[in-house]
């Protein structure tokens, strides 16, 4: 089961900063889904994915949020 961050309403650098956290303290094999709506969310958390070898998939939902997903 995937972990949910909500971090919508946050701008850059807090969304990186605070999606890393989390990833680092998440057990292995576990997915990381992060609500965001920081237009340069989804650049900084490909950069991350890259970072530590998951991948990105990303939507945008019709409020203009983003629903980033780092897996492994």
């Amino acid at each position: 089961m995937p972990h949910v961050l909500d971090l919508r309403g946050l701008r850059c650098p807090l969304v990186l900063i605070r999606a890393r956290m989390v990833l680092q303290a998440l057990p292995p094999g576990v997915s990381l889904v992060v609500l965001a709506t920081d237009p340069e969310a989804p650049i900084d958390l490909a950069a991350l994915a890259a970072d530590t070898g998951r991948s990105l998939a990303q939507t945008r939902d019709e409020d203009g949020a983003w629903r980033l997903t780092l897996s492994l």
